[in-house]
């Protein structure tokens, strides 16, 4: 086994990564940690995770603290950055927007066109809408394109049939699961007239299941529910979740090999767009009557 202070004696290098995440334990850091790490393990690269629990003061704070431990490169999930960096970073986000920065993102438009598409072909064309957090990634992109996508479709969004998740920085206080939970209480308090609803993403599409089967109403009987992601826990829950899958584990994998490309030097595209792909299960059906 090689001594890694005997390699860095040797070398001058480090050969350490820093992954800063809102939060370690939720399910979708912890499948894009998993590409992360079987990237930079191949590459024999150690890498250590910090959380900023949404603190403004620990993401200010938090990218000098990790430059203290003289890592090579960093990596941001869903995480601000608004100044440069010494060293490379590259971000699964669209909120990391410093200057040198490397974004790897979902097509939102995509995504967001093949969750309508399917539930128009199910005949729903009334349908609620989850806007998602405030300043969190993917919220602005997604919205635009559920606007757009929704105008081109001829699907009205009607202020009653939609219901907001609070703001980035509050989300250390509830779970995504919790805002989809009273941002279907919501909707359902302002109007039932919707028979099908795109959520922001999976976890908040879980709370709203169990809101709406809380309310006395079936998934997909009297609503038809769609999420965003593709995390784990939605193909065992009851009925199991139709999404659009973001490929979490490679988009992972690919902020790491970019990472890894750019510490070596080589120039890499400012931006890459990976394609969601929609994965039918439960939650939707044909619209009753």
């Amino acid at each position: 086994r090689p001594n890694l202070f005997a390699r860095y004696l040797h070398t001058k290098r480090t050969f350490s990564i820093a992954v800063l995440v809102p939060e370690i334990g939720d399910e979708f850091s912890a499948m894009l940690i998993s590409g992360i790490e079987a990237k930079l393990s191949e590459a024999k690269f150690n890498y250590f995770v910090e959380s900023h629990r949404f603190a403004p003061e620990q993401i200010e704070n938090s990218p000098d603290t990790l430059m203290d431990r003289q890592v090579e490169g960093m990596i941001f999930l869903n995480t601000p950055l608004n100044r440069e960096m010494p060293v490379p970073v590259v971000a699964i986000s669209d909120i990391t927007n410093a200057p040198g920065v490397t974004r790897i993102v979902i097509d939102n438009y995509q995504a967001v066109l093949l969750a309508l598409r399917h539930l128009t072909e199910l005949g729903h064309r009334r349908i609620a809408f989850f806007k998602g957090p405030e300043g969190n990634g993917d919220t602005d992109a997604r919205w635009k394109a559920i606007v757009h996508a929704s105008a081109e479709m001829g699907i009205q969004v009607k202020p009653e049939l939609t219901a907001t998740m609070g703001t980035y920085f509050a989300a250390g206080e509830k779970s995504m699961m919790q805002r989809g939970y009273e941002a279907a209480q919501m909707l359902m308090q302002k109007s039932q007239d919707f028979t099908a609803l795109l959520a922001f993403n999976d976890g908040s599409a879980v709370g709203a299941i169990r809101a709406i089967q809380d309310a006395g109403l079936t998934v997909p009987h009297n609503v038809s529910v769609v999420g965003i992601d593709d995390i784990q826990i939605v193909g065992f829950i009851s009925p199991r979740l139709t999404t659009v899958r973001q490929p979490l584990k490679h988009m992972g994998e690919m902020a790491a090999s970019t990472l890894l490309r750019r510490i070596q030097g080589e120039a890499v595209p400012e931006e890459t767009v990976v394609q969601p792909e929609l994965v039918v299960r439960e939650s939707t059906s044909r619209i009753n009557g």
